[in-house]
């Protein structure tokens, strides 16, 4: 896969096409009122891909340089490690008296990709919290609601107490003003998990990236598929940098090779919808492959192939448990993405730097490896006591809470 990988960013642009993201529960047929099916449906703004704005050249082929690179760190503490960091100096918010008040303002725990890092987060904060570095840790969820979230962080900025505030971001333009006033009030910003358009914060914490995990299922989907053969795009919502960067380069890639996409789908992550939508195109024709934006319903997904009594599709899930579990079940030809779920670590850790005055990378790059079909045992039997909606890498084993704060969630 690797050297297919660099031929694929390394290779010329070709004419693109781009299937609509359908917003409908479910595919439209033409007819006489001029409804037009998802392959028929015009490319539209709306739908992103490879020739939207969301879609950046030299960040694309960046990111699929990157997962060639080895990082710098500790071996055995991936959310420590960084990938090419430029160091940023921090002595200005170096405090020597400890029990600092931690805030952090979060978009959301409403899927069980931030229901895991949130719990591997607390842990970390507990570490901190017993050797005096945190006093207080404060916490707001916005409900993926952007205005909930810019009122949060008004709230903290106002009252002016935080040592350190850490964002995680609802959408990316929208919140970016809110992370600014945060930046201006002159405390220490570590931005992680989705990006804003600014660079004010003392460091933005992320796996690779969007492209980079668009790419790996993409380019899985085109490695072990017949030229000709059909796939299914499941994406979550609009407007979100990392999702859309997913998609902008899996449409890049398919668009460049001789599959054909048939729709590209908008499900909420519900995975009802998934299923229902699966069916409907299944049962309009074939399809052969499925690539998601986001794990989450992979496993309606594939129930949707055998209740229509159809051959599984190669596919491109991720590295949560209930997928990994359906994929040895089923010896389907898969691959699970990883969006490093243990990236909630570092946003606590950095900030543990910064109040010691130490430098920490301005973009902090974290390694993103998909679990490939060789894995996959050695990852299930080291999760084998975890629920069916945790992470396989999800980085916490070696805190203090491990097992029972991520089993009894």
């Amino acid at each position: 896969m690797r050297r297919t990988r660099a031929l694929l960013a390394g290779a010329a642009v070709a004419t693109l096409f781009l299937t609509a993201a359908c917003t409908t529960d479910t595919p439209t047929d033409s007819g006489e009122g001029g409804e037009t099916s998802a392959e028929e449906s015009p490319a539209s703004e709306e739908s992103g891909g490879a020739d939207s704005e969301w879609f950046v050249q030299a960040d694309y082929d960046r990111q699929l340089a990157q997962r060639e690179i080895v990082p710098e760190g500790p071996a055995d503490q991936p959310w420590l490690q960084a990938i090419e960091p430029e160091y940023v100096d921090t002595a200005e918010f170096a405090s020597a008296e400890g029990g600092n008040t931690l805030c952090f303002s979060n978009a959301s725990v409403s899927n069980p990709w931030r229901v895991t890092g949130w719990i591997t987060m607390q842990q970390q904060v507990d570490v901190l919290t017993a050797e005096g570095v945190i006093g207080e840790f404060r916490v707001s969820d916005a409900a993926d609601d952007d205005n909930k979230q810019i009122s949060d962080i008004q709230a903290f900025v106002e009252a002016g107490d935080c040592d350190a505030i850490i964002i995680s971001p609802s959408t990316t333009a929208t919140l970016t003003p809110a992370v600014e006033a945060a930046c201006e009030s002159g405390k220490p910003v570590i931005v992680f998990d989705r990006g804003v358009n600014t660079d004010c914060m003392v460091t933005f914490i992320h796996p690779i990236g969007g492209y980079a995990y668009g790419a790996d299922g993409a380019e899985f989907l085109v490695e072990n598929l017949d030229p000709g053969s059909k796939v299914l795009a499941l994406r979550i919502l609009p407007g979100v940098d990392v999702l859309e960067n997913r998609w902008a380069a899996a449409d890049k890639i398919f668009s460049e090779s001789e599959l054909e996409v048939v729709g590209a789908e908008f499900t909420g992550g519900d995975g009802a919808k998934i299923k229902d939508i699966v069916t409907q195109y299944l049962q309009r024709g074939d399809v052969d492959g499925i690539w998601m934006d986001a794990g989450d319903g992979a496993v309606a997904a594939v129930e949707a192939f055998e209740d229509a009594g159809k051959p599984y599709p190669v596919f491109m899930g991720e590295d949560e448990m209930s997928f990994l579990r359906k994929w040895q079940d089923t010896d389907m030809t898969a691959i699970g993405a990883v969006y490093s779920n243990f990236q909630w670590r570092t946003p606590i850790l950095a900030a543990q730097m910064i109040w010691a005055g130490e430098q920490v990378p301005s973009e902090w790059v974290l390694p993103q490896a998909p679990i490939e079909a060789e894995e996959l045992d050695a990852y299930l039997e080291a999760n084998k006591d975890m629920p069916s909606l945790h992470y396989a890498k999800f980085g916490g084993e070696d805190l203090p809470g491990f097992p029972e704060a991520w089993t009894d969630r």
